[in-house]
């Protein structure tokens, strides 16, 4: 994992934005973590808003405490 501190990242953007293709690159304020930079060439837009959504993953966890059915009671459901 590669570090740049903000001060240097003006300097070094593209190199880290090439850089977080391969791995993740940190951002450190003072010495500390302030931010990470994740790379995500070859994605589409709605996933890269999906992954990043707060809204989206709450649904989710919401959705997994919800009951759920088998996929031969889903099948029957659907006269599938």
């Amino acid at each position: 994992m590669k570090t740049v501190t903000v001060r240097n990242l003006q300097r070094t953007v593209r190199q880290c934005v090439q850089t977080s293709q391969r791995d993740r690159v940190v951002v450190t304020r003072r010495g500390q973590p302030a931010a990470v930079i994740v790379g995500v060439d070859g994605q589409d837009w709605e996933t890269v808003a999906l992954e990043t959504s707060e809204t989206f993953w709450r649904m989710i966890e919401k959705r997994r405490k919800e009951p759920t059915i088998s996929l031969a009671e889903a099948r029957r459901r659907l006269k599938v």
